[in-house]
């Protein structure tokens, strides 16, 4: 079975913790590559060689620059390192948070309803709120559940399409089970919290690749009990190493295909957008 486990090197962009709204990215993304050491390192310093940046940690964004367009699509061209063995998810923060919230309040036959997310001020009002109320860690806003419980009415009374009105009206009866994953977040915090992404994201990353271990950048995030958690929700983990990026060149290549990924599937670029779908 030994032979059979790959070793493979993970990081994301775009992680707040459990700030999933209100923060400076809407999209999360977390990379991860199957290249050797070697590989890894040859990768680097053909980055450097054609970038030419005196930076001393190379990011995404210095191959997102147009002057840089010919070394990102050499990346991850199909000619490139890292073509066929890196793999990326992308996950769009504001419609993740509502599905969770439908998830985690309402009854599991009724879960298919859904919300638009908008820019608008009142949707964005509620997704703040939602938010607060799904946190399981300091700070914990007391008033969460009335927030989100106010923006539901405020909502409602504006006019919406009906789907998204009965959706509501669905979570204008859950007031109950609302006040109880609140009460728990501050008294007993579950291992996982419902709004955590880069957990679920390195369950996906199993899934993928199969039986691995993996070398993380290191994130706080993942404490021993949410590693245990890791570890049961994955059994194909073998495991969980944490290190500093600038330790090891691996972890570094994945940090820029998870960081050019994910701008690019913000952009239209049709060029780029085509080379990204082999990632995701």
């Amino acid at each position: 079975m030994a032979a059979d486990v790959r070793e493979i090197a993970c990081d994301e962009s775009g992680y707040e913790g459990q700030a999933i709204v209100n923060s400076p990215t809407t999209v999360f993304a977390h990379g991860s590559v199957h290249i050797s050491p070697e590989a890894a390192v040859d990768c680097m310093a053909e980055l450097r060689a054609r970038i030419r940046s005196p930076a001393t940690e190379y990011k995404a964004n210095h191959l997102l620059r147009d002057k840089h367009r010919d070394v990102l699509l050499w990346l991850l061209g199909p000619g490139g390192p890292v073509h066929g063995r890196a793999y990326v998810q992308l996950v769009d923060k504001p419609r993740f948070l509502v599905r969770v919230l439908l998830d985690q309040l309402i009854d599991a036959p009724e879960r298919e309803a859904t919300l638009p997310v908008t820019d608008e001020p009142r949707w964005r009002r509620f997704l703040a709120a939602a938010n607060a109320l799904l946190r399981t860690r300091e700070p914990l806003d007391p008033t969460a559940a009335d927030a989100v419980f106010w923006s539901i009415d405020d909502l409602r009374r504006g006019g919406l399409p009906p789907a998204a009105d009965e959706t509501l009206a669905l979570l204008a009866k859950s007031r109950a089970r609302a006040d109880e994953i609140h009460e728990r977040a501050r008294t007993d915090p579950p291992a996982f919290a419902p709004v955590d992404l880069l957990a679920p994201a390195i369950v996906n990353a199993v899934a993928h690749w199969g039986p691995v271990r993996i070398v993380h950048d290191f994130q706080s995030t993942l404490t021993p009990t949410r590693v245990a958690w890791l570890r049961a929700a994955a059994p194909d983990l073998v495991s969980l190493t944490l290190v500093d990026s600038n330790d090891d060149p691996r972890v570094q290549v994945a940090d820029i295909i998870a960081g050019t990924v994910r701008v690019i599937a913000s952009r239209t670029d049709p060029e780029l957008t085509a080379l990204a779908a082999a990632y995701v």
